[in-house]
């Protein structure tokens, strides 16, 4: 048996942003950058270790609207279309930079990669990522789990109960149409819990969940494992806390991992730094500014001056930290209490931490899955569920409220920034519900049914999370305001049709092409009764 257990849980997630009416739409992008540095890297570093007989077991959460956007036509489309872009202009770098040397041969090397993730993605998955993350969890070495249907944060939409629970049955039921299986574990977005939501959880099917640390450690009875051993909800429904310390050596940029001088710098890009008329072909709208990947520079120190970015030191570290990570995880285990069972350490982080803001990030975690898998077993890698097998008797008590924001509150998403939000989130769900209740004999197919269905999907999407968090944040405030209220106009929109049955089949099939999220989502999912165990 091993001396401990590692936990790696990835949260892979984006907001809607797909925008059919507009021709180049520039929030798109943020799906396109994840694609090429953080989805399409880890994919290909799971396969490769899987053919290689590493063993290893990871749990990826991927959030149904990501889901959604990965397999629109549309969307996918323009993905080739954007790396076609990229390929251009890193081919008029090459020509740009053959007076650098080191310069040059970052280009070149861009080059390479760009045309060897349009290739992966045309041709090695057939512009199919989902059914390529369903083959792994297939295989055994991946759990994929689900979250919230549109991240809604769910303890501030917990005033209109059918809120919640429409958030959570729609989520397991795409789950079940992308994977053919129910989920087994939640990401709770922005892991925010509340004392009762387990209840909900368990009438949806979910077996486990994660949690902040603290909620763990003021529980209603204090574990007698701290957190290296999740506990069970009276309902028996599993919450898993996070491991702070392994948390911040990979998230901090001050004192984790991606601050190392050797790594590449985010913050300089050559979309920044050429003259707007070179750039032109390769911007929105042709004026634009936006970060194309193409970084040249390392993070070097914390002045102005940065020096070129050298990937085989680059590499170097990666080895360096990886061996780091594992030494510490080691540390951990052996200062754990006595137990009766091997520690466990749940290391939940961003998936888009892993290549994106931390371009190293897919290297690190393939150095240290290697480490571990072909260790001596002191440390193994395991899944929620894995350990609930393992070990089913876990000590009963009830989470406290908490979520991963600072301190653990829930201010970053209520404030007077975004406090006007949730009476218009609430009004809208008590409509939804009145509406189901007085139409819920139509059947999914008549013009009143459709409605329904579009106004559920229009309900989800103004109830996203990430639209306050960026208003708290002050990053793409005018684009997170007009996203929220268009989707409540919608909303009240087709309130208005539904009351007075006047259906306009086209407007409505426009509604539909624009918003076409969760296709088969079915509008009586606000009529269940919420608050009774299952």
């Amino acid at each position: 048996m091993a001396s401990g257990y590692l936990s790696l849980i990835l949260h892979a997630h984006l907001p809607y942003v797909r925008h059919p009416e507009q021709e180049e739409a520039l929030e798109e992008r943020w799906l396109f950058e994840a694609m090429t540095e953080c989805y399409l890297p880890l994919l290909t570093t799971f396969e490769r270790l899987t053919n290689e007989g590493i063993p290893f077991y990871l749990t990826l959460s991927l959030s149904p609207t990501l889901l959604s956007m990965l397999q629109d036509p549309l969307l996918l489309q323009r993905y080739g279309l954007h790396m076609e872009k990229l390929i251009s202009l890193a081919e008029k770098e090459i020509r740009y930079t053959r007076g650098n040397t080191d310069l040059n041969r970052l280009a070149r090397l861009y080059r390479r990669w760009f045309l060897q993730t349009l290739s992966d993605f045309e041709e090695r998955y057939q512009r199919q990522l989902v059914p390529a993350f369903a083959r792994l969890q297939q295989e055994g070495v991946l759990e994929i789990i689900t979250c919230a249907a549109t991240h809604g944060f769910l303890p501030l939409l917990q005033p209109e109960p059918t809120a919640v629970y429409a958030q959570l049955q729609v989520a397991a039921d795409y789950y079940r149409q992308c994977f053919g299986i129910a989920p087994k574990g939640i990401w709770l977005p922005e892991c925010a819990y509340y004392p009762g939501l387990e209840k909900v959880l368990k009438a949806v099917g979910f077996r486990y969940f994660f949690i902040e640390t603290e909620a763990l450690l003021h529980a209603s009875t204090r574990p007698r494992y701290d957190h290296f051993a999740p506990v069970a909800c009276p309902n028996g429904v599993a919450a898993f806390g996070r491991e702070p310390a392994l948390s911040r050596q990979v998230w901090s940029a001050e004192e984790g991992y991606p601050g190392d001088g050797d790594y590449r710098e985010f913050y300089r890009d050559v979309g920044f730094e050429r003259e707007l008329s070179y750039l032109q072909p390769y911007l929105p709208d042709g004026r634009i500014r936006v970060d194309t990947g193409m970084k040249y520079y390392r993070v070097t120190d914390k002045t102005e001056y940065k020096a070129p970015y050298q990937p085989a030191k680059a590499q170097a570290r990666v080895a360096c930290h990886a061996g780091h990570f594992y030494h510490h995880c080691l540390q951990q285990i052996t200062g754990a209490n006595r137990m009766d069972r091997p520690p466990l350490l749940v290391a939940p982080y961003d998936a888009e931490l892993f290549g994106h803001w931390w371009f190293e990030g897919p290297q690190w975690l393939e150095q240290l899955l290697r480490r571990i898998g072909t260790g001596e077993g002191a440390i193994q890698t395991i899944t929620p569920s894995q350990y609930l097998t393992q070990h089913p008797v876990l000590q009963q008590a009830t989470p406290n409220l908490s979520s991963w924001g600072d301190r653990g509150y829930y201010d970053f998403w209520l404030n007077e920034k975004t406090d006007w939000i949730y009476p218009l989130l609430h009004r809208a769900a008590r409509r939804m519900k009145e509406l189901t209740i007085a139409y819920g004999h139509e059947s999914k197919g008549t013009l009143a049914g459709r409605a329904l269905g579009q106004a559920a999907r229009s309900l989800l999407l103004a109830q996203a999370s990430d639209w306050p968090f960026i208003l708290q944040n002050g990053t793409t405030v005018e684009y997170a305001t007009r996203q929220l209220q268009d989707h409540l106009s919608r909303f009240h929109y087709l309130e208005m049709v539904l009351e007075r049955k006047s259906f306009d089949e086209r407007r409505l099939q426009a509604l539909e092409a624009l918003d076409n999220i969760f296709p088969e989502l079915d509008y009586r999912v606000y009529k269940h009764p919420i608050g009774k165990d299952k």
